[in-house]
């Protein structure tokens, strides 16, 4: 993402990153990308903030930090995934200083991100507010939506990775029985990919070894959307659903199946198209509603 908009963005890019290592690695890619020592002094040479943090409580802790500094000058793009409710609460804290606070979440995925095609969904109160992000969001992004007040991109993304999530699975498990009755996957795939069940778990990040050479499957694994974000997205989708009383089936069988993913060692931080190969090492094993696994009668 630093690279596209350091490439195409007519302003000077500077970063933070309280892993020092994160940074180097980001100028040894972009030597023109700046290094700035704190939160508060990107606020202090920057008018335009974005950033991107692993849950609510750390996009909270930085928002403060940001709060004593920010002004009528700033524009505030938030592409965490957390709680909906924790991105309404922190941007009108911004705005209380006169800034400008948006939620944009992306979706796309790792190689969404370097080919600079994310879907960004943008939460702004006024259409004003969205327009006057769009610009620097367009430099890494391909389709930047308009999805409402603050806090519905947020909630488009929770929406969007609930479904990922369980049509990951529905992939897997299709592409497992298909083996199992003798297809082979990238036959099987192939049809998918031409028929009704046709979708980006299918087509871009398929889960079944050989069958796409850039997929995470090729490499182990290794790489991609890892299992302890997407257990993470569920958590929040079906709080999120809680909120509202809604009690989606699917979505909770897969945040079981994901959560113990997550909590499993030399799991979590695999790819989580992985659950196809924890199906084929784990085909006797069902995962019950307290996220442990047993073995099926």
């Amino acid at each position: 993402m630093t690279r596209n908009l350091a490439a195409k963005h007519s302003g000077k890019v500077i970063v933070f990153d309280v892993n020092a290592a994160a940074v180097a690695a980001v100028q040894k890619v972009c030597p023109e990308v700046q290094a700035a020592k704190s939160v508060e002094e990107v606020a202090e040479r920057s008018s335009m903030i974005m950033t991107m943090l692993p849950a609510s409580a750390h996009v909270e802790g930085v928002y403060r930090q940001l709060e004593k500094v920010v002004d009528s000058r700033h524009k505030l793009a938030d592409s965490s995934t957390i709680d909906p409710m924790v991105a309404k609460d922190v941007a009108a804290l911004i705005m209380s200083k006169g800034a400008l606070a948006v939620d944009a979440p992306v979706s796309g995925g790792t190689m969404g991100a370097d080919k600079g095609t994310l879907t960004f969904m943008v939460g702004s109160n006024t259409k004003e507010g969205f327009e006057a992000v769009k610009p620097v969001l367009s430099c890494m992004g391909k389709n930047v939506v308009h999805c409402g007040h603050n806090g519905s991109g947020q909630g488009a993304k929770l929406c969007n990775n609930m479904l990922l999530a369980i049509s990951m699975i529905g992939v897997s498990e299709a592409l497992f029985l298909g083996k199992k009755l003798g297809l082979d996957p990238a036959l099987l795939s192939s049809i998918i990919n031409t028929s009704t069940g046709r979708c980006w778990s299918a087509e871009v990040n398929n889960p079944a070894p050989g069958v796409l050479p850039d997929a995470p499957a090729a490499r182990d694994y290794v790489g991609g959307f890892v299992n302890r974000l997407i257990a993470k997205d569920l958590g929040l989708a079906m709080k999120a659903a809680q909120d509202v009383q809604v009690h989606p089936t699917l979505g909770a069988t897969a945040q079981q199946i994901y959560a113990h993913l997550a909590n499993t060692e030399n799991w979590d931080g695999l790819d989580f198209s992985s659950v196809y190969k924890w199906m084929e090492d784990h085909s006797q094993e069902t995962i019950d509603g307290d996220d442990n696994a047993r073995t099926a009668a």
